[in-house]
């Protein structure tokens, strides 16, 4: 922040403060990161059965509202520069400042989305982003210095930056759209599809039917419920065998998760398409396949209602 404040007192250029404007966001995002981070690692407790994880969509929240509120101020300056042009200079000192502070910030940002990931962290995951978008900028910055410095069109430094800033906004608009589905609770279609489709092809012929499938996520941690539907016979031992199959398949092929199975006797409506061999109770063969999509899983209801 303070290499690109020094750019912009070097070379009173409008495009150079765009990228010095949006470095405060930097600083103060990546500081109530820090605490959100510390604060959604900490353990559940009698008034947080859920973990603190929600606590990391304020934080993108915040990060994506003073990225737009930065954007607009510079759009607003750009605006003024351009009516009331001012005299800028020294723009290739300007350029090798601004490309290395991109470079830095291109680096950390990898490095942050990388984290974000293996931790399923969407603070990390957002300042990773926001500071790739950052080294984007810096990269448009530097290309934008030179085109000024060499055909001395100065009112280009005014209209650029509104360009630059108008990029910034967006970014910041995809931030607080990421933050509100979280906190909204928006289900993660990804997720949902992914482990739809590992139990549609793994599904054993006990597991009669899946629905009312609901993901959710708080922070970094998933929480799945569902219906599965058993045969009617199973004593409460076999059900719980079978309610770990679920939850081991899903924990060892898609991703660590919470499971709370609710379970279903089955109903001589089932029987239709229920695989089960040797059915003590069957009322009418099968002659159904019915496969597994997440239109199907979500709906709250047996696949035959």
């Amino acid at each position: 922040m303070l290499a690109k404040f020094g750019a912009y007192f070097l070379t009173a250029s409008n495009f150079v403060l765009t990228d010095a404007a949006e470095s405060i966001v930097n600083v103060l995002a990546s500081s109530f990161a820090f605490f959100s981070i510390y604060l959604s690692a900490q353990p559940r407790d009698a008034n947080h059965p859920y973990g603190h994880g929600k606590v990391e969509y304020f934080s993108v929240f915040i990060e994506g509202s003073l990225i737009g509120i930065a954007a607009i101020a510079v759009i607003i300056k750009s605006v003024f520069g351009i009516i009331y042009p001012t005299h800028i200079h020294n723009l290739l000192t300007g350029a090798v400042i601004i490309g290395l502070t991109g470079m830095v910030n291109g680096l950390l940002g990898y490095y942050l989305i990388n984290k974000g990931k293996s931790l399923k962290s969407i603070t990390l995951n957002a300042d990773g982003k926001h500071l790739l978008a950052d080294m984007v900028t810096s990269i448009g910055l530097v290309l934008g210095l030179l085109l000024i410095h060499f055909t001395k069109i100065t009112w280009l430094d005014s209209a650029l930056s509104i360009l630059v800033a108008l990029y910034i906004l967006y970014s910041g608009y995809k931030l607080v759209r990421q933050s509100v589905s979280g906190l909204m609770d928006e289900a993660d279609f990804d997720v949902v599809t992914d482990v739809v489709k590992v139990l549609n092809e793994k599904r054993r012929d006990e597991w009669i039917d899946v629905h009312n499938f609901r993901a959710q996520k708080y922070g970094n941690e998933l929480h799945i419920d569902c219906h599965l539907t058993l045969p009617n016979y199973f004593d409460l031992n076999r059900v719980h065998e079978e309610v770990k199959l679920v939850d081991k398949l899903i924990n060892d092929e898609v991703t660590k998760t919470e499971l709370f199975i609710h379970t279903d006797p089955c109903v001589p409506y089932c029987c239709h398409y229920c695989s089960m061999p040797n059915c003590p109770i069957r009322s009418e063969p099968k002659t159904e396949q019915i496969e597994w999509t997440m239109d199907i899983v979500i709906r709250n209801k047996k696949h035959f209602e």
